[in-house]
């Protein structure tokens, strides 16, 4: 009997044993050609991120190279610089370097693109570089030289030594503090870039990065208590002791809290998100099993006004809205007198099944609206008539509406418009038209399904 059976398991048992042996080596293979693959895609990111920084140099030295009234060739110059930059920045975006400090270097190269095309865009034969921007060039020129060396002095250890960037990876993932050359490779450099000296890069490049501020929040931190108070408030609690506050960023410059509401119901979870300094709602969450549709586009909109309204928003006016699936996203921005405010945007989530209001994004709102730059440019008065605007659109284009708004331009300015609704070539644009100098600021073509003109 014991024979028989295993006359008859033998040959199974065995079956068995090679295909787990043959499914374990193919698993091997598949996990060994997605590493290579990886392995791949970093050292060619590496390579081509080492080639356009020695690149940018050289682009830089060319522009500084021209006569200051070759204003053409300049301008095809920092369009150049432009490209490479932005091309230097996606190639860092493909190494594994997001728990690296790397910051210093991916700022500077930054604010390098900003400056050029902002540079590039305007008129240099009525606005020519400045000395201040020609200085800029100059030591950036320098500076680039500096970090185009560094990086080939990594990259040349990466070939002698063969370097793996799937260490790297490894070593960032684990927070290992062992010895990697191509991490302190990485630091060195940045360390560097961190030490060059302050450039000016003038108040445009200046806003986009000083937009954030907390400086525009004033001065005073809000306690835990007072969060604790403010959310209890805002979700119809009485009980603020039973709501957990936790702080996020501590002791940095970005410090925040994040209240977490407990709720009756099963499945439901509610967190509100506030600043440190000043304690101002940034994002409100609730995460819930929405039903199937059961509401119209008007409802939802009447829903949104209304917790506005409630929650202290008031003067906010309807300008885009479109539905994924159950849900519908409202875009709702501050409105002084006539005139809309679109820096200052509050984003609305409503649960098609109820109207219930499930979330707030207002981080926008809150900053632009504390540093009061657009409410400035409300008191301005437009140079153009409306008329007047009207004669720089398309002649093809058929005008829906019109009204004043604000929106904050390419050189990020906050610039007063002519905001024009209406159809062309079978589709929905948006336009606006500088309100003093006729300029086309921006186009914005309308895919939503419901579109809150001038309603």
């Amino acid at each position: 009997m014991y024979k028989r059976l295993s006359a008859v398991l033998f040959p199974i048992v065995t079956l068995l044993l090679i295909g787990s042996m043959v499914w374990g080596y193919q698993e091997n293979q598949e996990k060994n050609a997605i590493l290579i693959k990886a392995e791949n895609q970093y050292q060619r990111a590496f390579h081509d991120l080492s080639f356009h920084v020695d690149k940018l140099h050289g682009e830089l030295g060319n522009t500084l190279a021209l006569h200051s009234a070759s204003t053409g060739s300049q301008r095809k110059g920092l369009v150049n610089v432009w490209r490479i930059t932005s091309e230097a920045q996606n190639e860092i975006n493909q190494l594994p370097l997001t728990l690296l400090p790397f910051n210093k270097t991916e700022e500077l190269l930054s604010r390098i693109s900003k400056f050029s095309y902002q540079t590039a865009v305007r008129d240099l034969t009525k606005q020519p570089l400045s000395d201040n921007e020609v200085k800029n060039l100059k030591e950036l020129y320098k500076n680039s030289a500096e970090i185009s060396k560094d990086l080939q002095g990594v990259r040349d250890q990466v070939i002698n030594d063969r370097l793996r960037w799937m260490d790297v990876e490894t070593a960032l993932a684990s927070d290992n503090d062992q010895e990697n050359s191509i991490i302190d490779g990485f630091k060195t450099v940045d360390k560097k870039v961190g030490e060059y000296p302050e450039l000016d890069w003038g108040p445009s490049i200046a806003s986009i990065y000083n937009k954030r501020s907390v400086k525009k929040l004033g001065d005073t931190p809000t306690t835990i208590e007072d969060i604790k108070k403010k959310a209890a408030q805002f979700v119809g609690s009485k009980d603020s002791a039973a709501i957990e506050v936790v702080e996020n960023g501590k002791g940095t410059e970005w410090a925040s809290y994040t209240a977490k509401v407990k709720t009756k119901k099963n499945g439901e979870s509610v967190s509100l998100d506030y600043t440190r300094n000043g304690g101002h709602l940034i994002s409100y969450n609730k995460d819930r099993q929405i039903g199937k549709k059961a509401v119209s586009y008007a409802d939802a909109k009447k829903r949104a006004e209304e917790f506005l309204q409630n929650k202290g928003y008031p003067d906010l006016t309807p300008v885009f809205y479109d539905e994924f699936g159950d849900i519908g996203n409202f875009t709702f921005v501050s409105k002084s007198g006539e005139i809309l405010i679109y820096p200052e945007k509050i984003s609305l989530r409503v649960a098609l099944d109820d109207g219930e209001v499930t979330g707030m994004q207002a981080t926008d709102y809150v900053y632009e609206h504390e540093s009061g730059e657009a409410a400035k440019v409300t008191k301005t008065k437009p140079k153009l008539t409306l008329e007047q605007a009207k004669k720089y659109l398309n002649s093809d284009y058929k005008m829906d509406y019109s009204r004043l708004a604000i929106i904050e331009n390419e050189m990020s300015e906050k610039v007063l418009t002519y905001e024009f609704g209406g159809k062309i070539n079978g589709s929905e644009y948006r336009i606006f038209i500088n309100a003093d100098s006729g300029a086309e600021e921006t186009v914005e073509e309308i895919k939503s399904a419901k579109s809150p003109t001038a309603s």
